[in-house]
């Protein structure tokens, strides 16, 4: 790993902070807007959602929607630029569906896990990937649910342990490989270090590994082309970056790993305006942000002649340290390059302003 010199390094800047009065456990940029959500949990045990909107250099309360269970979770993923109904995911295991501007009754409700639902993510919506719009959620019951909003009660896909598995805490869920019609995978990380990928196409598990630490945050660099690469991040500090272009029949795909710092990293997200930038939340109140190095050639043959994948390099472009407490969201805005949103344990939300990414 080596740092970026010179006087050319992005720099993150708070822009706002906002105190909150509750837990947030999530943050999310409206698409399209100066617009922003936070989602979590109430002192007194019910969900809140709260829609932000920027002026300048302040956060203006726009509306409070208080609901019967804390709110783990959010994704506009699989909704229309239209719409952009938000799908939220519940301490109960409910994974509803809201039109912000009439949030009394969800226009989507099902109750899709026996427990929390950790981690939701959509696709197919916001003209981001091809093919139906779907949601998958990951829940601490162990089985990755993927639902189609235009299906009612039933999962399109069920993907839950074995007869005699036992069953792991699932963590995070991400789409990916969504280039066309016909394909679309899922990736899921557990408690165990377990990262499993699913093939929506075929229904079927198309590799597995373990990264020997719980797996808090996964994405793709990309949803809507073919895999490239994947992300995987860890309660150890650690985060390992998967090729995901070729791969190896026993081997799996190349990684490269880096240890960012001691405490666990939270989330892990892509830049929107360049897949070869993202950013880590950590356990310690920091952010890293990081660029991915391609190798030379990114797959060469092994002594059978099997294509093997070559993985890169991540080469640390800054660092921060906003709070004492873990960052445990992240979102960057769709629309403006650099601006991003996250929220931390210590009840605060905080609007940055990432400079000079076009540089990089």
């Amino acid at each position: 790993m080596s740092a970026a010199v010179g006087t050319e390094r992005p720099q993150v800047v708070s822009h706002v902070q906002q105190a909150l009065s509750y837990t947030v456990f999530d943050c999310k940029w409206v698409p399209r807007s100066a617009r922003l959500l936070c989602l979590g949990s109430a002192a007194r045990g019910t969900g809140l959602i709260q829609l932000y909107e920027l002026h300048g250099a302040r956060l203006e309360l726009l509306r409070e929607i208080e609901k019967p269970k804390p709110i783990k979770c959010g994704t506009f993923g699989a909704t229309s630029l239209q719409q952009r109904y938000l799908a939220t995911g519940d301490f109960d295991g409910n994974l509803n569906i809201w039109n912000l501007e009439a949030p009394e009754i969800p226009v989507y409700s099902v109750k899709g896990h026996k427990e929390i639902i950790n981690s939701i993510d959509g696709v197919g919506g916001l003209g981001i990937g091809e093919g139906a719009p779907e949601i998958v959620t990951g829940s601490r019951d162990g089985t990755v649910k993927v639902w189609d909003p235009r299906q009612k009660d039933t999962p399109v896909a069920n993907m839950e342990p074995v007869q005699g598995e036992s069953k792991r805490d699932c963590w995070t869920v991400a789409f990916g490989n969504a280039y066309n019609q016909e394909e679309r995978v899922v990736c899921a990380g557990y408690d165990n270090g377990d990262i499993k990928l699913f093939d929506l196409k075929t229904m079927s598990l198309r590799w597995e590994t373990n990264i020997k630490n719980g797996v808090c945050s996964v994405e793709f660099d990309r949803k809507d082309i073919n895999m490239n690469k994947l992300v995987a991040t860890s309660l150890e500090g650690k985060f390992h970056v998967f090729d995901m272009r070729t791969q190896h029949p026993t081997k799996g795909f190349a990684s490269v790993s880096e240890k960012a710092q001691k405490s666990t990293i939270w989330q892990v997200r892509h830049l929107p305006q360049n897949r070869d930038i993202f950013m880590t939340s950590g356990g310690s109140g920091s952010l890293h942000l990081w660029k991915y190095e391609y190798p030379a050639q990114r797959s060469k043959k092994d002594s059978e002649g099997s294509e093997m994948g070559v993985a890169g390099s991540v080469n640390l472009l800054q660092n921060v340290t906003l709070s004492t407490q873990p960052i445990c969201s992240l979102d960057w805005s769709p629309d403006k390059k650099g601006l991003c949103v996250c929220g931390a344990f210590d009840q605060t939300v905080r609007v940055l302003i990432v400079t000079k990414l076009s540089k990089v």
